[in-house]
């Protein structure tokens, strides 16, 4: 297959990262540009010499390249708004964290990927990740409701919610419980379970809240077929237990930078 055809599909992730990191059309399409030019004129580039790395992930190794190479401006000039009140502004952001951070949320790359890419150890994009959360935390830090009626679990997603920056509201264990703690703490954000402790729906318990409110659910659940049945609004932000924190904080990032980008908008 021509060089061409194999880059063509990963060139609009390609200038979406760059404009992201950057800030700035011209400057993203620059970073682009050159990394184009590089991998026509040597296609062997392409193969990265790591065996099993795809085309996606060798053409953004390149343009990581180019970044840490090319005298291009990585200073964001417009701040990336997350909300009318409290604008959440990137360019605070150092620039390898920032790159660590649109890889894993922006542009979907597990951290093992997101290493290659940034030619780092997997541990040292993790502590860049951890970092990124917390800048984001400390511009945006929201109050972040559990429900859930397992105490270990509840336990360990309220240390990962404070590691992050947030703050936990309270924690719920029935659909009773929680529909009370909303109305007492309003919340930013719902980490909610599927099945509570008296038999109760955490779904049931998130619609109700959700009639009166609008707000960002995550469910965390062992149940995720109750959730993805088809016949009614499925939540957008779904996961699976046992769970990997770092897919909670990638989604609690996500889905507050999201909801508060729609508020900005409206």
């Amino acid at each position: 297959m021509p060089i061409s055809d194999r880059i063509l599909p990963y060139l609009p992730g390609l200038r979406r990262y760059a404009r992201a990191l950057t800030g700035s059309q011209s400057s993203g399409d620059a970073y682009v540009a050159a990394t184009l030019e590089v991998a026509l004129s040597d296609p062997l580039i392409l193969q990265g010499g790591h065996d099993g790395d795809d085309d996606r992930l060798c053409l953004f190794r390149l343009l990581s390249r180019m970044i840490a190479t090319l005298p291009l401006s990585l200073s964001v000039s417009v701040p990336v708004r997350s909300g009318p009140e409290a604008p959440f502004d990137f360019a605070a952001v150092a620039p390898q964290v920032r790159q660590a951070l649109l890889l894993v949320t922006m542009e979907g790359f597990p951290t093992t990927q997101a290493a290659a890419i940034l030619e780092l150890d997997e541990a040292e994009v993790c502590d860049l990740l951890t970092i990124a959360y917390r800048e984001i935390a400390a511009q945006a830090e929201t109050g972040i409701m559990i429900i859930e009626d397992e105490p270990l679990i509840a336990l360990d997603l309220a240390d990962l919610i404070t590691d992050m920056g947030h703050h936990v509201t309270g924690i719920a264990r029935t659909k009773a419980e929680a529909e009370q703690l909303w109305g007492d703490t309003l919340p930013g954000l719902i980490l909610a379970d599927v099945k509570l402790a008296d038999g109760s729906s955490g779904i049931d318990a998130v619609n109700s809240i959700l009639s009166r409110t609008d707000l960002p659910v995550i469910f965390v659940t062992a149940y995720p077929e109750r959730l993805l049945t088809g016949e009614r609004p499925e939540p957008a932000y779904l996961v699976s237990k046992p769970f990997h924190p770092e897919t909670i904080k990638v989604l609690i990032n996500q889905a507050l930078l999201s909801n508060q980008s729609q508020r900005a908008a409206a």
